[in-house]
């Protein structure tokens, strides 16, 4: 038989049992569509991690106090250990060196900020004045932290967009005092509305200069010290100025962990990978489920068509002729279903990116190939022993039984 008669019997017989067909065509489209819906979810994150990270530019260090265990690989603030404090010492320290475009030390914690009898709990971040491009943070109106040295307790402060609603209304913010812990702190910028950035929320950030935030938070330690090199080809040079800076200042322990940004979108990326293969694998069960489904029905539809099997046998149709007839089929069913699968997954992951605008849901190709051919083979296999049950059949005895 032609292959295009081989398809068009196929077809006719889906069509001879439509309740039967559409059970199939559903249970094979969901487990495809599945598939493409939670792969693409699972690589929309990965896209936003990387994003976010990539938004900090390409040449980012970030040093934590506590030393990574090469044992354990991970600080030692992490499994219990007390490291020494890096301080604002430390930060002037690294500043001196060539290799240094920008740095910023970062100190964050929670403190009420009021005004007028109107009073709130913010994060509080202290920094310096290079964090608005490390950030690439952008102001509504006023000006940022100034340029001074770290050291120094001025009162000022920069309040995000939705503090200001809050705390002021319709009213002119800047240039006014509002009160920070036990500080009166005077209101010089407010941040244009950007969403989240690493975590923080900047409409509802208050900056600081790094000092009056250990002030507030009363610390003398710091959280992290972001450092920007001048050019990617000196990341190697920061890094051996970092430990070797560190190590001098604190009596010759390496007691840091230097984070550059490769590293941990490497981390990133493996994590969201295993992730994705995991959901892909789970939605994938449901193939399975699919096809243990068609290998059933089509059990029935074999006992169903003993007359037409043993009619096509008699006319000469060979043992492979009737197990080609029977596995397309299955593959026409596969194909079809696979298809519709797709088009629900790309729906699923459209109506995703409306409620998640910042959610990139787009399948990997690699999920959407996958998905097709699992169908496919599922559909095969579950034919085999239906298909090889057909062509075993007597000829005259299905003839018979009819």
């Amino acid at each position: 038989m032609r292959p295009f008669d081989v398809i068009g019997f196929a077809l006719q017989s889906l069509g001879g049992n439509m309740v039967r067909t559409v059970l199939m065509l559903l249970a094979m489209a969901i487990g495809v569509a599945a598939v493409v819906l939670l792969t693409g979810i699972g690589n929309g994150a990965k896209l936003y991690i990387v994003d976010q990270f990539s938004s900090l530019g390409t040449n980012l260090v970030i040093v934590i106090p506590g030393r990574s265990d090469t044992a354990s690989n991970m600080p030692a603030t992490l499994v219990g250990e007390t490291p020494r404090d890096l301080t604002l010492g430390d930060a002037k320290a690294l500043e001196r060196h060539a290799s240094v475009r920008l740095l910023t030390p970062i100190n964050l914690g929670e403190v009420y900020i009021s005004w007028r009898g109107r009073e709130r709990a913010v994060p509080l971040l202290g920094a310096t004045a290079p964090l608005l491009q490390l950030y690439f943070l952008e102001l509504e109106r006023g000006t940022f932290l100034p340029e001074e040295d770290m050291e120094s307790t001025r009162q000022v402060c920069v309040i995000g967009s939705k503090v200001r609603q809050e705390l002021f209304g319709q009213q002119n913010a800047l240039g006014e005092l509002v009160r920070l812990g036990g500080f009166r702190c005077r209101v010089i910028g407010i941040l244009a509305s950007e969403g989240r950035s690493l975590g923080l929320d900047t409409e509802e950030l208050v900056i600081v200069p790094v000092a009056f935030a250990q002030m507030l938070l009363n610390t003398e330690g710091l959280l992290r010290i972001f450092i920007e090199a001048r050019d990617l080809k000196m990341m190697e040079e920061l890094n051996t100025h970092i430990k070797t800076t560190i190590a001098r200042r604190h009596y010759g322990e390496d007691d840091v962990t230097i984070i550059t940004q490769d590293s941990v979108l490497a981390a990133f990326d493996k994590i969201f990978n295993v992730l994705t293969l995991t959901v892909a694998g789970i939605a994938g069960i449901s193939l399975i489920v699919a096809g243990i489904l068609i290998m059933n029905v089509m059990l029935m539809a074999v006992a169903q068509r003993t007359a037409e099997i043993g009619l096509c046998k008699a006319l000469g149709a060979g043992q492979g002729q009737i197990m080609i007839l029977l596995i397309s089929e299955a593959l026409v069913l596969s194909a079809i279903g696979g298809l519709i699968g797709l088009v629900l997954g790309f729906c699923g992951a459209w109506l995703a990116v409306q409620f998640y605008p910042t959610l990139q849901t787009t399948p990997p190709a690699w999920a959407i190939l996958a998905a097709l051919g699992t169908a496919l083979g599922t559909g095969f296999l579950a034919s085999l022993l239906p298909a090889r049950r057909a062509a075993q059949l007597d000829p005259i005895q299905a003839l018979a039984r009819h």
